[in-house]
């Protein structure tokens, strides 16, 4: 799966499992908080590895083969912490009840704060109206994650699906957190799965945007671009974020501390035994 509908199309896969998420705490009704605690270990293995050991060495070895930027590998760690202050913005931006990483059960008995929120609003227009600010939240938070997997499947297939599957992990309990408080708002599982998976779909916009631009300003997606190695970075910082701030606290919060780590480790090992036998 090669080019840019390729790497739309990874992008669509990860961005869809909020969908998941919200199938499975809306008709399962309870998930084992360790099973979640070591996939999103995975996940966060797979995306620590892929920014560490694949992503940032290469935007420095590709910046350096351009032969045409001063300070090369200057520029790329500063696009490294730029990629982090990106995503470190939007996590500020949105408040702590509706953000998609501040829920604390995994079913549709939990008393999450945007639950506490939506039972003590009064009125059905403002029970609907925080129902979706959380949708919103989750939607705009992925924006830079479909960039990132938009970036990382053009530009190695094999490295976006890795990175695929790294998301769509992470965005199976984003789907739960939304799903739930719009349940409560509307007493329609139908709605809930429905905008649980939209707000996932928000990542196909962000690859969408992030091709708009780069071809707005001529920018080329190929390592040839001394911009290219920059994305890269950025992408990489993005990731390294993701895992440190959301996926690990988590996954801690959701399990026991050793099966966290477990996931991590065998996120790392699966993604570095794959790259052995490319």
């Amino acid at each position: 799966m090669n080019g840019v509908l390729g790497a739309l199309i990874l992008t669509l896969i990860a961005g869809a499992a909020t969908g998941i998420g919200g199938a499975l705490v809306l008709f399962k009704k309870k998930l084992s908080s360790n099973f979640l605690a070591g996939a999103l270990g995975l996940s966060a293995g797979v995306m620590i590895f892929i920014s560490l050991a694949e992503l940032f060495p290469e935007a420095q070895a590709e910046i350096m083969a351009t032969g045409s930027v001063r300070h090369g590998e200057a520029w790329v760690l500063i696009a490294f912490f730029v990629g982090m202050g990106i995503i470190t913005l939007i996590d500020f931006a949105i408040p702590e009840y509706e953000n998609p990483h501040e829920a604390s059960g995994l079913s549709l008995g939990s008393k999450t704060p945007a639950v506490g929120m939506l039972e003590h609003a009064g009125n059905e227009a403002a029970l609907k109206r925080l129902g979706l600010m959380s949708a919103l939240a989750i939607a705009i938070h992925n924006f830079p994650e479909g960039i990132a997997t938009f970036i990382g499947a053009l530009n190695d297939p094999q490295m976006g699906t890795g990175i695929t599957f790294a998301i769509a992990i992470h965005n199976i309990p984003e789907g739960i957190a939304v799903a739930i408080p719009i349940y409560y708002a509307t007493k329609s599982k139908g709605k809930a799965l429905l905008y649980a998976t939209v707000s996932g779909l928000s990542e196909v916009l962000g690859a969408l945007l992030c091709l708009g631009v780069t071809a707005l300003f001529g920018i080329e997606l190929t390592g040839d671009s001394p911009v290219f190695p920059l994305i890269l970075a950025a992408v990489a910082g993005i990731m390294i974020y993701i895992s440190l701030d959301e996926l690990l606290p988590t996954a801690e919060k959701y399990g026991k501390h050793h099966i966290a780590i477990a996931g991590v480790v065998g996120g790392m090992a699966i993604m570095g035994f794959s790259l052995l036998l490319m």
